[in-house]
Order: structure tokens, then sequence, then C-alpha cells
């Protein structure tokens, strides 16, 4: 069988050499070839084989070449092809026909088409464009557990009149969405869109498409396109049900893959472990959801956990967002230590500040006033008088008694 297969082989390069050598026959280009807007960033190109080429037992093909926006080129034994590209600059391409398989130069002419790039003032179109995408839980759980949303951002172009007004729309396959969730800026115009479910499959390979038109009263505002592949723009969720549990000096971790339409095994995972003590990160990168480390158990850890998908579930991606951290630890926590602190030196500095106050406006004395004393005067005490009669002359003593309380002193009493 192999022998046979040979020699057909080449019979059939034996023939297409003949035919190569004989002068008369001429390779005839395309005709009909047309290119055709069918989509937000997609166009159709379409051809016809030339009526007039010469039939003769061979097999033809069509060089398709890609000349504006950006430059490519592909063989096709089709007569028309489908391009995914950004169109706001227009779009060009060429097409030749060729023998199929043949390693040898000969091809038809050129011809080519044109489609013109929509009108527009420059520098009023936008700029800056950013898309991310993330997994939300849909509504009609039976059908599509899972869908996208999609949030994206852009810059006013710089020329832009105050009154433009922008409108975005996506493309993803075959289905075509414009915004209803518009931010806006101090003016009045839409920055930022905000889808909270989509036609997105975040497990496919087709390129999103997002066009941004606009419209003012005073200029022709230059429409955008731009292309974002799903799996470069996805922000995975973070890992779900984090839990830590501490044991002797042993930390065990554990949690479950992020909420996604990839199963467990498509996720890599990055486990952050920070000690507040001394500022320490311990980082690990794991293909499991469990972890086991060895802690000091005099100090309070951090612990958080970020996704990822890998291969071959899909091209890898950007890390997702962290968990919330857990703390876990016998060190009290830092807001703890701050009232630890603050508070105890707050009350001091009350009551100092109380205590100079009481000090200089004499505040404690008219707070608490002194008990007042038993009146004791000495007028009203008795006077103890002595006397002698050796002569006619009367002798008076005046007899000073010292104060006592309750009794007041009489004083000059003479008998």
């Amino acid at each position: 069988m192999v022998p046979v297969l040979l020699i057909l082989v080449g019979a059939l390069a034996t023939l297409q050499a003949d035919l190569l050598s004989h002068k008369k026959f001429l390779l005839l280009p395309p005709v009909n070839f047309t290119i055709k807007a069918t989509g937000l960033a997609q166009v159709l190109l379409h051809w016809d084989p030339n009526p007039d080429q010469e039939k003769r037992h061979v097999d033809l093909e069509y060089h398709v070449k890609i000349n504006a926006p950006q430059e490519d080129e592909y063989d096709t034994s089709k007569t028309e092809s489908k391009c995914v590209t950004p169109l706001h600059e227009g779009f060009a391409a060429s097409v030749r026909t060729i023998l199929k398989s043949s390693h040898t130069a000969l091809a038809s002419s050129w011809v080519s088409a044109e489609l013109k790039a929509p009108p527009g003032s420059p520098g009023t179109s936008v700029t800056n464009l950013t898309c991310t995408t993330h997994t939300v839980v849909s509504s009609h759980t039976h059908l599509r557990p899972y869908q996208v949303s999609l949030h994206c951002t852009w810059l006013v172009g710089k020329d832009a009149p105050e009154d433009t007004q922008y409108f975005l729309y996506y493309r993803f396959d075959v289905w075509t969405e414009g915004c209803q969730e518009y931010s806006r800026d101090a003016l009045n115009r839409n920055t930022a869109c905000w889808f909270p479910r989509t036609s997105i499959n975040s497990k496919r390979l087709e390129q999103l498409a997002v066009h941004i038109n606009g419209s003012s009263k005073h200029a022709v505002i230059k429409p955008f396109d731009q292309l974002f592949t799903p799996y470069a723009i996805d922000r995975v969720n973070p890992p779900m049900n984090v839990t830590v549990e501490m044991e002797s000096n042993s930390l065990y971790i554990h949690w479950e893959k992020p909420l996604s339409a990839f199963p467990g095994h498509c996720f890599n995972y990055e486990l952050k472990i920070y000690n507040t003590k001394n500022g320490h990160v311990q980082k690990e990168n794991l293909i499991t959801n469990k972890f086991i480390s060895k802690i000091d158990g005099v100090s309070t850890y951090s612990i958080q956990v970020r996704a990822a998908v890998s291969l071959p579930c899909r091209m890898p991606g950007r890390w997702g967002e962290w968990s919330q951290p857990i703390y876990v630890g016998k060190e009290r926590k830092p807001l703890v230590e701050w009232r630890l602190f603050v508070l105890p030196t707050a009350a001091c500095f009350v009551l100092l500040t109380f205590s100079v106050i009481c000090r200089v406006c004499h505040l404690w004395t008219r707070l608490f006033p002194p008990v007042p004393a038993p009146k004791s005067n000495i007028k009203d005490l008795p006077v103890v008088t002595e006397y002698e009669k050796p002569s006619n002359e009367s002798k008076i003593e005046v007899v000073h008694c010292v104060e006592e309380v309750g009794f007041e002193v009489m004083e000059n009493s003479t008998f």
C-alpha cells in the first residue's frame, strides 16, 4: 500500500512540474474581491475564483495579505475569510491565487480592497481604555450557574468638546450589547461602564471587542475600537471560606476554590503569611488548597490567599484578588495595643489638667471649704482677784486667763 501511495505522490508532483513548465499555463487573480464590516471590529473578506482560470488537474489556494491596520498574511483554500481587528483606522487587504502545497514562486497578481476609516475629528476619540472581567453567580442557575461581569474605564479625548458624550458597546462571538450603567465626570461625560452580567465566556478563546463612539454639537467624534483577550483581563475572585487553626506552634490553613466556572484542579494559589510583630512575610506558591506552617507562638499572624487559573484549563492570566486577612496568634492586635496605650495616657493627661486648673483657680477650696471652728473669746471669762489688806490701800491685780474653748474672757474688770 505504501509503495502505491508513493507512486501516486510522485506522479502528481511530476504532473505539476510539467504544468508549471508549460509556458501557456497561467494563474489568474481572483475576482469580485470585497471587504465588508459584519460587526464590531470584525470584517468579512470575500472573492470569487477567476472564471477564465484554465481548468487543469491542480489544486488552487489563495494567499491573503492584510495591509492595515496591522500586517498579516496566511493561506486558505476558501473564497472568504473573517478577520477580527480594530476598524477605527480603516482596513485594507490583498489576495492572489497560488498552487496548493507548491514550493515554487508561481502565483497570480494581487487584487486589493479597502474599508475606509470612519469619519471623526482628530483627538476626539477616547484614550486609555481598560477593561476587566469578574465571574458572578447567575440568576439562571439551572442553565448557566456562572456569568461574567465587565467593567471598562477610559479618558476623554484631549480635543473633545465639553458637550461630548461617549457610548460603549461590546461584542463577544455573535452577541453585541450596549452599556446601560455609566459613571460620569464633572462635565457629565461618560467615562466608565459597568455590565453586571454579559455573554462573555471566560473559558473560550474568542477575543472581546469593545467599541466606543460619541456625539457632540461642535465636532464629529471619532470612534475607537480595542480587542481584549478574556484570560488576560479576567480578575479571578479570591478563594472562599479560608480557615486557620492554630495548634501549639503550627498553623493549619485551608480554603475552597474561588467562585468560578472552572473546576478546582484548574487553579494555582499564592499564600501570604505576615508576622505583624517583626514584619516578616512568607509567601508560598501552591497547587493544593491547604498548607501547614510553623510559627513562633508569641506573634500575631495575618493570613491571605489568592488564585489564578492555570494550564491546561486556560492560558494563565493575572493573579486574582487577595482574600480578607485572618489574624491569629497570642500577640494583641494593633488596634488593642493602640487602645491600651492611648486610653491610659489620655486619662493621665485629663487628671493632670484638672489638677492644674484646681490649683490655679482655687477650685478645690471652693468645692470643699474648711469646717468652721467654735468661737473663743477671752473677754467673757471671769477675772480672779486677790485681796491683801496690810494697809489702807487696796491693791488690784489683773489676772489674764488663757483662752480656752467654750469660755469668754472679761477684760478690765475691778473689784
